[in-house]
């Protein structure tokens, strides 16, 4: 079964730092692209951050710049997205995908984070 999971969500006070992994089961990771993507309740998704399959070379939404950090363990099939100095606007569902664009393929289930004090 072709699966991606989301995990490392969790409830974070500002300041604070998670660190999101994305894993993949049933294939591999290596020749995709992957993005991460998040949805605040009422807001539509947007894309946070995506990393190439090929030279690695990486983007950020300018929101997360200098704060949100995405690499790729293809040893592990697995994607991570650090994420420090959380705000609250930062409060959102994260999700992976197969892609950097939002009409990826595929989408993993999505793990929430929330930053409040």
């Amino acid at each position: 079964q072709v699966q991606l999971v989301e995990s490392g969500g969790g409830l974070v006070q500002p300041g604070g730092s998670l660190r999101l992994s994305c894993a993949a089961s049933g294939f591999t990771l290596d020749v995709y692209a992957i993005g991460w993507f998040r949805q605040a309740p009422g807001k539509e998704r947007e894309g946070v951050s995506c990393i190439s399959s090929t030279d690695g070379s990486t983007y950020y939404a300018d929101s997360v710049k200098g704060r949100f950090t995405i690499s790729r363990d293809n040893a592990k099939n697995t994607v991570y997205l650090q994420m420090n100095s959380l705000k609250p606007e930062d409060t959102a569902v994260y999700f992976c995908a197969t892609d950097c664009s939002p009409l990826a393929a595929g989408w993993g289930q999505g793990t929430q984070v929330i930053v409040t004090s």
